[in-house]
């Protein structure tokens, strides 16, 4: 088989793809797979690995190839599409060629994305110390740009968008990132880079775009654009501008952060408790995701968090028009990734109808936007307001030409006609009377025969191999005329011909094969007319992506009664009676207890929360970090108030988990993330630490959380919640001046713990373990022992005056002293307190 002409094309097909593209290959109505790529996909798609002379190979069919193009595309592969592009003849190889080279990073089928994320394609780089990625989603045509100090935060990057494929220099450090594929790294180079966005965006220097100098994200978004185009052969005609995420302007975000926050997803299986859940109700794809790019990039500009809360002030003062605003987007379809298949050759015509119903829907969300604006006389306008209704493009040409081309409901593909409406095109209306003509004669064909030979089953069929023919059972053979030609027999019967039938068969297939090309070149011809204004289509997209997310944003703040937050440039951050996003809207046993917040650099640096388990210790720092983080993505707060000074960062240690996987236990995990913190915090940072130093020995983890906490109180100066069942640690309000004690409301009755919920300043009387294992379930005599041991315990950490020995060790006060560069230095001074209570060192 291999020496077949049809093997020889295979073959010279097969050497031109990407090492490890498996090769979809069109043989009629299968795609067809040979050699290794069958043995690689018959057990991912679950179907039969068969062999002819020796050679492995298995199909599946056209029709349902999306369903098995899912399963290799989510398995990580890429996969070449191999389509029949010319007329089959007799005794000729039919033209082949690939159509498409899909891969986990450059899906546009709607049927293999994720309307809700984006799908981004990464390319990461290092050059002179410094870290560059490129982040380009082909089916939305989103091409952005960072560049980033350290390998961390390279990681941190990665972890927050996820991309589906990265690609890095072959020879790098980079290659031992997870998922990376080592490309070339002449593309990666600066001057090749530079060469490929200049020739790509047709301008003379990358000035405009903000990334001058920037030799490492330069040398990313090149790779990325050359990958593209010559490994993966993608048209990126809609990629029409490069953005750049600049290290200032966001709001850092580590990995850990990310998971412990459960900002875009959670961390079970379970019910959906990310924030992105409990905020998103917006109502088109582009929206959706917008808003997830909010949550994971807050902004650090205060006049850029302003504009957004100007409009979401503006849409909860008219309730009316809010909802009529709502309403009107809910005809816009998802705009962004029609136009990316439209652009790179594989839509259809229902992407053309998805376009013509969100022009169709245009009016009235201008209207609403209007209506918007007019409600805002005696104030001032809201800037975002101006610039949506300034960008906003009603394309009204190019809708009404959608609307006479197209009908109703267009077929899925272009090739069998059926898609442009009756009375557009005189010259198609005249090619399908003649089809329509001819079949009807073809009908009234069968009625004759059937009265003529008297065969009551006899029927007129067609097949695209064979063509129309007569088809009569083997009961009737006796029957036919002579003047019927055999042209094949099958298991059941014959099939006959006759020069009249030919003839007529002849005109008929003419007709409609060049009724179908000719629509086919309409569709082309509308295609064109349609990315003709592609750049406005793209700019008036990503205007509705965000009036959607700031309505929705508007809506849910509507719903449960959020504040709007002053945004600052000091340190304090001070929140009255806030609540958590999540559980406020997702309790349904009680009602949450709102709780307040005060931090600042100075008296209140560093809360130091105590409480038993289950009390809502780490509900209440991570409500506070949330509540930051949405107050500077520009969403309103679930609080009565809230006076938010800016930070630069979010830290979390929350939780316990391992990383098997690496080798890393529990506590190695944990003191990893504090690691991070410890060398990357600055005094605009916010960070939330939950129960350090619980992985090991008491006395070893009382004495990192006390050093952790003291070096973030000192050295860092950083706004800190602190939780930990670590009751001595309550004592650091004596040596550190910025410390504040708090602990979680409980009460005791009839041996009972209740839960209050509430924060309440000074420290936990004790932890209530006992109770908490009570409620567990544990045994009455296994609970009863353990008061004995506590007793003991509790009694063997006391002098002989009663007080805690704790207070009698020796610790060490961190201060902070600042070298020549300016990089804190640390001096340890003895402590201790003498009998009066006062400092002596």
């Amino acid at each position: 088989m291999s020496d077949t002409p049809m093997m020889q094309q295979y073959l010279s097909i097969r050497r031109g793809l990407p090492p490890g593209t498996l090769l979809l290959f069109r043989l009629g109505d299968f795609y067809e797979l040979f050699m290794e790529d069958a043995a690689t996909a018959a057990d991912l798609l679950n179907v039969a690995l068969t062999k002819r002379n020796g050679m492995p190979m298995c199909g599946v069919p056209f029709h349902s190839a999306e369903t098995y193009l899912a399963k290799l595309i989510k398995a990580g592969h890429r996969v070449a599409i191999c389509d029949q592009v010319g007329v089959p003849q007799p005794g000729r190889i039919v033209e082949r060629q690939i159509t498409q080279i899909i891969s986990p990073g450059t899906v546009n089928d709607v049927q293999l994305l994720e309307a809700a994320r984006p799908n981004y394609f990464a390319a990461a780089n290092v050059k002179k110390g410094r870290f560059g990625l490129a982040l380009l989603d082909v089916s939305t045509g989103e091409f952005r740009v960072t560049e980033l100090g350290d390998e961390a935060a390279l990681k941190d990057e990665l972890a927050r968008f996820g991309p589906s494929e990265l690609i890095v220099p072959e020879g790098s450090l980079l290659e031992a990132l997870p998922g990376a594929i080592a490309y070339d790294a002449y593309p990666f180079e600066h001057h090749h880079a530079d060469d490929c966005l200049r020739e790509h965006f047709a301008v003379q220097s990358l000035t405009a775009f903000g990334c001058d100098g920037q030799v490492a994200a330069v040398g990313a978004a090149g790779a990325a654009l050359h990958y593209l185009k010559h490994q993966l052969r993608r048209p990126l005609g809609h990629v029409r501008t490069l953005g750049v995420f600049l290290s200032d302007e966001h709001v850092a975000l580590d990995h850990a952060t990310q998971q412990n926050l459960e900002l875009v997803q959670p961390r079970s299986s379970g019910p959906d408790t990310s924030l992105l859940h409990a905020l998103n109700r917006t109502v088109t794809p582009m929206g959706t995701r917008l808003l997830r790019l909010w949550i994971l990039k807050p902004l650090r500009d205060r006049t850029a968090i302003a504009q957004r809360l100007d409009v979401l002030q503006l849409l909860l003062e008219h309730p009316f028009l809010l909802d009529a605003c709502r309403e009107s987007l809910r005809g816009i379809r998802d705009v962004e990734r029609t136009l990316g298949r439209l652009s790179q050759g594989t839509g259809n015509g229902r992407d053309l109808a998805v376009l013509r119903g969100s022009l169709e829907a245009l009016p009235k969300v201008a209207d609403q936007l209007a209506a918007l604006r007019q409600s805002s006389l005696g104030q001032a306008v809201p800037a975002m307001l101006e610039e949506f209704q300034g960008g906003l493009a009603l394309l009204p040409e190019l809708r009404d030409c959608l609307r006479r081309a197209l009908v109703d409901e267009p077929p899925v593909t272009v090739r069998e006609g059926g898609l442009i409406r009756p009375g557009y095109h005189a010259g198609l209306d005249e090619l399908r009377a003649a089809t329509d003509h001819g079949k009807a004669w073809i009908a009234s064909l069968q009625q004759r025969e059937i009265e003529r030979t008297g065969i009551r089953s006899l029927k007129i069929r067609y097949t695209s191999v064979f063509g129309y023919f007569i088809e009569v059972t083997k009961a009737n053979l006796s029957a036919i005329p002579d003047d019927y030609v055999r042209k094949q027999t099958t298991v059941n019967g014959e099939r006959f011909i006759t020069p009249e039938l030919k003839e007529v068969e002849g005109k008929i297939l003419g007709a409609e094969e060049r009724s179908h090309a000719l629509e086919s070149e309409l569709f082309t011809g509308l295609r064109d007319r349609v990315l003709a204004d592609l750049e406005e289509m793209q700019r008036t997209a990503a205007i509705l992506a965000r009036f959607d997310a700031l309505c929705s944003l508007a809506e849910t703040a509507r719903l449960y009664g959020y504040c709007r937050p002053v945004i600052t440039a000091g340190d304090g951050i001070a929140i009255e009676d806030g609540r958590h996003p999540v559980l406020d809207q997702n309790l349904t046993t009680e009602k949450f207890v709102p709780n307040d917040c005060l931090l600042d650099a100075q008296e209140n640096r560093l809360m130091l929360i105590t409480g038993p388990n289950m009390a809502g210790k780490s509900t209440y720092i991570r409500q506070v970090a949330l509540l930051v983080l949405m107050a500077q993505m520009g969403s309103f707060v679930p609080a009565r108030s809230a006076e938010i000074g800016l930070v630069d960062r979010i830290f979390t240690r929350v939780g316990a988990s391992d990383d098997l996987g690496r080798g890393l236990s529990t506590f190695m995990v944990e003191m990893n993330e504090t690691a991070n913190i410890i060398h990357n915090a600055t005094g605009r940072s916010l960070v939330i630490l939950d129960e350090i130093g619980r992985g090991t020995s008491t006395f070893d983890g009382l004495s990192i959380a006390w050093s952790v906490a003291e070096y973030l109180h000192d050295v860092l100066r950083v706004r800190a919640l602190f939780a930990t069942h670590y009751h001595e640690m309550t004592e650091l309000t004596a040596v550190c001046s910025g410390v504040k004690n708090y602990n979680v409301a409980v009460r005791e009755w009839n041996d009972q713990i209740i839960f209050l919920r509430k924060i309440q300043p000074g420290p936990a009387d004790k932890s209530y373990g006992i109770q908490v294992a009570r409620l567990a379930g544990l045994p009455a005599a296994v609970l009863e022992r353990a008061k004995e041991i506590l007793m003991n315990l509790e009694a063997s950490e006391l002098n002989a005056q009663g007080r805690p020995r704790l207070a009698e060790a020796k610790v060490f006060k961190t201060r902070a002293k600042r070298s020549e560069e300016g990089r804190p230095q640390l001096s340890l001074l003895d402590y201790r307190p003498n009998d009066e209570g006062k400092q002596s060192g």
